[in-house]
């Protein structure tokens, strides 16, 4: 069941205009991504840098294990397969998760392919020795990015590694595109194929707020400000944190 409610449309100098929130139900489930209307398909079938530098890090350990979270079409989790790591790929998409199915069959790559929530992970504690969200797990609210990072911490090993993006409240969508807010940091997308999906926003204090049970090793503030021709400014938090004893 969802609920129905009333969110703020939030401008410069307050709030302006109120209307009706039903997308998301009582446990802050956020909503998949339209995959089927994603026109420039193969950018998401291209893994990222970050994927790449993880990929050749990670595989050091021939047995290690990964939990590609938010995993989408499968760009990385077919990038960690062909490292030889042993990958789970978990997404709330079905239709994406079928089509890593598929590719993955065609690669003779052996990847356990899961559909499910976020906030509530069907694996056991100490699963992974690896968690890798990128672009993925911005897609709840205030609350519900507790309970996602804190599932992560929970099938960690022990001093098991996550590498995952946040989106900063410095970028455009947050401080200037007026979009309605859930809560404080939780704003929801109005087309495209994120349409109807709330993402939540962070800083350097909510950082370290949500990470208190990790050991936070690396903190990046990474600006897109020129993609594919088009400026813009596009800013995430790219955090690399280890599970603590």
């Amino acid at each position: 069941m969802h609920k129905t409610g009333t969110v703020v449309l939030v401008g410069r100098m307050g709030p302006v205009i109120a209307m009706d929130w039903i997308r998301m139900d009582k446990s802050g489930l956020s909503n998949s991504w339209d995959w089927k209307s994603v026109k420039d398909i193969e950018r998401w079938n291209e893994p990222s840098e970050e994927g790449h530098y993880y990929a050749n890090i990670w595989s050091r350990n021939r047995n290690g294990s990964v939990l590609d979270l938010g995993c989408g079409l499968g760009r990385h989790s077919i990038l960690f397969a062909s490292h030889g790591l042993k990958v789970t790929a978990f997404d709330s998409s079905e239709y994406a998760v079928d089509e890593l199915r598929k590719r993955a069959s065609d690669l003779d790559l052996d990847i356990r392919c899961d559909v499910g929530d976020m906030h509530s992970l069907p694996y056991d504690d100490g699963s992974f020795d690896h968690v890798f969200a990128y672009l993925s797990i911005s897609h709840t609210d205030s609350e519900g990015i507790r309970k996602v990072i804190s599932e992560i911490g929970r099938v960690l090993v022990p001093n098991g590694t996550v590498f995952l993006t946040l989106c900063s409240k410095d970028t455009w969508s947050f401080k200037e595109a007026e979009l309605p807010a859930i809560d404080a940091c939780t704003r929801v997308r109005l087309d495209g194929p994120e349409k109807g999906i709330p993402h939540v926003y962070v800083d350097v204090n909510d950082i370290k707020e949500l990470f208190s049970e990790f050991e936070l090793i690396r903190v990046r503030h990474i600006d897109d400000c020129l993609v594919e021709g088009r400026w813009q400014n596009s800013k995430h938090y790219h955090i690399e944190a280890m599970r603590t004893v």
